[in-house]
């Protein structure tokens, strides 16, 4: 036998071929690291259409929504406490309000009486409420839809809108009180006697505004909202629901219009003309008989532009409501204690500083609100991915 058909014959000497063959490319993609490549020899499970009432689904989305809440709150977290004093007319910082070096200053001051504790004042509560109200929010919209928008046909921007509005809704239902505690804690600029949690519940429970007198109290009519005021609760649970109207009302549009922009924002930066430079290969599922349409997955600056865009959107046509409500949310700190209506707020604004007041601090809003909702929906698309929905 010669040499060339022992090599022939022998299966050792091919081994190494193969095992050349099969061998993991040395520097692997970007897109590689993200898409795992899967073994072509092994026979793949047949795959089954994801449901989304399933308990693990439910679980995994809220997940990667308040964990997207949670990075997104943290990045802007100084910038939300800014904010915050801004739109509340806190007495020491209303003078910085209106100003483009308002921000700057406002910051050196706090950074200077509270160092970098002092800009995340407020930020533990902020991550106690945020991981709910976001997980929630993320978890309620992709519910919602499904049943708004069952399959890729019924895709249009109303029912985007509705979803994102309903979504919004359910979660500042059930997170409300966090929020008002978040914006208490934030308002407190008195380096001495910092408050706690607790504290700042306790003294947020035993706020009593002053006792309402009318100028006809023996009229029946000024006699039937008197009785109607003091069966009213007026202290107590009631005060963590200050500035809930106004709240909810805002809610509709800017989760709407978050959802809306956003998603319509993914679709333009997915058309067949801009999908191979802005999409991650192998990504897209369609929609069939066993598995649920999925689209491909924007690569990292277009996903941060489709949020940072959502975030500009939003802010613009919900501010408002939210000057309005934040007056509310430190009625008990500011003026007399009394507890105003959604009218009275705004009426008092429009006194104040004319159609201007209603957006005091939106420079700082789109400096807080984009890259938040930037980093949001990065994070949770990318959560939903890695986690397999």
């Amino acid at each position: 036998m010669t040499a060339s058909a022992a090599q022939t014959a022998s299966p050792i000497y091919a081994a190494p071929s193969v095992a050349r063959k099969q061998s993991p490319p040395l520097c692997p993609t970007d897109d590689d690291s993200l898409v795992p490549q899967r073994d072509n020899a092994k026979p793949q499970p047949p795959r089954t259409k994801v449901d989304k009432q399933s308990a693990e689904y439910l679980i995994k989305s809220g997940l990667a929504g308040g964990l997207a809440g949670c990075a997104a709150k943290t990045v802007v977290g100084p910038l939300d406490r800014v904010k915050i004093l801004f739109q509340t007319s806190q007495p020491n910082f209303a003078k910085y309000a209106g100003k483009w070096s308002g921000l700057p200053i406002a910051m050196r001051e706090i950074y200077t009486t509270g160092g970098v504790r002092g800009l995340f004042q407020g930020h533990s509560a902020t991550l106690l409420r945020i991981f709910p109200y976001a997980g929630i929010k993320f978890l309620a919209y992709e519910q919602i839809r499904a049943v708004i928008i069952p399959s890729k046909n019924h895709e249009t921007p109303v029912r985007r809108f509705a979803s994102g509005s309903l979504a919004g809704m359910c979660s500042v239902f059930l997170t409300y009180p966090l929020e008002v505690i978040r914006v208490r804690l934030a308002f407190e600029t008195r380096p001495e006697g910092r408050h706690t949690l607790f504290s700042i519940c306790k003294k947020i429970y035993n706020e009593q505004p002053p006792p309402v007198r009318h100028s006809h109290p023996h009229n029946p009519i000024g006699a039937a909202v008197t009785m109607a005021e003091n069966i009213a609760p007026r202290y107590g649970l009631a005060n963590f629901f200050r500035g809930f109207t106004p709240t909810l009302l805002g809610m509709v549009p800017y989760a709407g219009a978050s959802f809306l922009a956003h998603d319509t924002m993914s679709d333009l930066l997915r058309v067949p003309v801009l999908a191979p430079y802005t999409t991650l290969p192998h990504t897209q599922r369609e929609e069939t008989s066993t598995s649920s349409h999925k689209p491909a997955q924007l690569r990292y600056w277009a996903e941060l532009s489709a949020g940072g865009f959502a975030g500009f959107f939003s802010q613009t046509v919900s501010y408002p409501l939210e000057v309005i409500r934040r007056r509310m949310q430190v009625g008990g700190v500011v003026g007399d204690g009394h507890r105003m209506s959604v009218a009275e707020v705004a009426k008092r604004i429009y006194l104040e500083r004319g159609y201007r007041g209603f957006f005091v601090g939106l420079t700082i809003g789109y400096a807080k609100v984009i890259p938040m909702a930037a980093t949001s929906f990065y994070v949770y698309e990318r959560g939903k991915y890695y986690l397999g929905i």
